[in-house]
């Protein structure tokens, strides 16, 4: 299975919501991205989608700088 054929199945989640925003950063951003965030993107892909939601919906801001990094970098590319 290709690197993007796994992220894309690991983009699937129980929320439609977030199914469209992880969706559409795969589609738009995450080509962009390099080596150290992807990895940092294919771990924010093992958090519950609870925890997912807050973050996304800025409600609470991970702990970790650069999964924070990158949760911006994602809610930014879904305001464009």
């Amino acid at each position: 299975m290709s690197e993007l054929a796994r992220m894309r199945w690991k983009c699937r989640r129980g929320m439609l919501e977030l199914d469209l925003l992880l969706r559409d950063f795969l589609n738009s951003g995450y080509g962009r991205l390099d080596a150290t965030q992807r990895r940092c993107f294919d771990q924010l892909l093992d958090y519950p989608d609870a925890v997912l939601l807050e973050w996304f919906m800025g409600r609470i801001r991970p702990a970790d700088k650069d999964v924070a990094q990158l949760v911006e970098k994602i809610r930014s590319a879904a305001a464009d």
